[in-house]
């Protein structure tokens, strides 16, 4: 199933994804620092989402508070939320 995910206070704009019997696939960032959007996609493309999840979540840019891997966690949390209420027909 497809998701979009609009993050907040990060540089990127958007954060697409897909997830297919619990793994990631087909990761996009839009906006923000295109090297570490497309390393992040690489590395977390094929993985079971919770792992992801239990990887990223917390991460910090500089001083700010989150940051486009933490933004990702959220993400996944969402689409988990999402994927698990459809599952209990809600």
């Amino acid at each position: 199933m497809k998701f979009e995910y609009q993050p907040r206070g990060v540089c990127s704009r958007l954060i697409s994804f897909e997830v297919e019997d619990n793994i990631v696939r087909r990761l996009e960032f839009t906006g923000g620092c295109s090297g570490n959007a497309q390393g992040l996609s690489r590395l977390v493309e094929g993985m079971d989402i919770d792992e992801v999840i239990r990887r990223v979540r917390g991460i910090r840019c500089g001083f700010k508070p989150t940051s486009c891997p933490d933004q990702l966690s959220q993400a996944l949390s969402a689409a988990k939320e999402q994927l698990a209420q459809q599952a209990a027909g809600t």
